[in-house]
């Protein structure tokens, strides 16, 4: 089964994330969104992804994008975390989801009522490091 991705913004982090999306079996990475629809256009074409946006909100409204990586400023993790779990999307937010709990207590419950995965993208769960301790 492969997820069809969208990105949340062209934040340099993207570039960690999208070599191994492109790479992988399991995910194709089919759109990126801006705020700036020239830009969004521009990276696009940069990273080999078919579809660019001028918002977040029309990725978001694309039906075939099934899961987001949302790599915003940190203060805007929670609130597009939300307005993609409404939109049907499952998610992957950057580190930190919040500096509030109550705001990612809110955004779990989205995900629950929307019966989506939300993930922080946070590395170190993974690690081998950590699987010692």
């Amino acid at each position: 089964m492969t997820v069809k991705w969208g990105i949340l913004s062209t934040a340099d982090i993207n570039r960690k994330v999208i070599p191994g999306a492109h790479a992988s079996e399991k995910a194709e990475l089919i759109a990126v969104a801006s705020r700036d629809q020239r830009r969004a256009e521009e990276y696009a074409r940069e990273w080999e992804i078919d579809r660019a946006y001028g918002s977040y909100e029309a990725l978001l409204e694309d039906g075939e994008v099934e899961a987001v990586y949302i790599s915003l400023p940190n203060a805007l993790h929670c609130e597009w975390s939300i307005r993609a779990l409404e939109a049907g999307k499952h998610v992957l937010c950057e580190k930190p989801m919040s500096r509030h709990v109550g705001d990612v207590e809110t955004a779990f419950d989205a995900a629950e009522k929307a019966q989506r995965i939300l993930m922080e993208a946070f590395m170190y769960r993974h690690n081998p490091q950590t699987r010692r301790l």
